[in-house]
C-alpha cells in the first residue's frame, strides 16, 4: 500500500496518517480505511488516489476512497437516526456483512467515524479490537486544526 504524502503536515497530523496505515497494513483482512468528518467528508484515507493514470476508476472501496466515505457517512447517519428513534442512545460500531466482505463503522469523537472495508472471512473481533485502538488514539488528537489540516490536505491529494 502507498500512503498518501505526509508532507507538510503537522505531527499530530502525521501521526493519525501512521495509526491509519498501520491498521490497514498489520491486521489481517483489512483492505482499507477511512476517516470521516461529522459533515462527511473525508478526512484520512489508507488510498493515495481514487483514479488510476489511465482515468480508470477501481470498483469498490479498496480503490476509491471517496466512496468508502460516502458508506460510512451514509450508515453512520443511519445508524444515528435508528438509534435515537429506538432511544438507545448513542451508536458506538455498526458491522455490516456481506458476501464478498464487511464495512465497519465506529464512532471516534465529536461525530468523526472510522470506516473499515475488509474481506469476508476477516476475523471480526481483530478487526473491531484495533478499530478500538485506533478510536481511542486517535479521538483526542482529532482536534478541529487537525481536522481543518487533514481536510485541506485531502483536497490537495491528487
Amino acid at each position: 500500500m502507498t500512503a498518501p504524502s505526509t508532507y507538510g503536515l503537522s505531527t499530530q497530523a502525521r501521526n493519525l496518517q501512521w495509526l491509519l496505515t498501520d491498521l490497514v497494513e498489520e491486521v489481517p483482512g483489512v483492505n482499507s480505511v477511512a476517516v470521516v468528518s461529522s459533515d462527511g467528508l473525508l478526512l484520512l484515507s489508507s488510498e493515495p488516489a481514487a483514479e488510476s493514470p489511465q482515468g480508470d476508476r477501481p470498483k469498490g472501496p479498496r480503490g476509491a476512497s471517496a466512496d468508502l466515505a460516502t458508506i460510512v457517512s451514509g450508515l453512520g447517519s443511519l445508524t444515528t437516526g435508528a438509534a435515537a428513534l429506538m432511544e438507545f442512545g448513542t451508536v458506538k460500531q455498526t458491522m455490516v456483512a456481506m458476501e464478498n466482505g464487511s464495512v465497519f463503522v465506529m464512532s471516534i469523537s465529536d461525530g468523526s467515524l472510522l470506516g473499515v472495508h475488509a474481506t469476508p472471512d476477516c476475523d471480526m473481533s481483530v478487526v473491531a479490537y484495533h478499530m478500538a485502538l485506533f478510536v481511542g488514539r486517535a479521538g483526542h488528537v482529532l482536534t478541529p486544526e487537525v481536522r481543518s489540516e487533514l481536510r485541506q490536505s485531502m483536497e490537495k491529494t491528487p
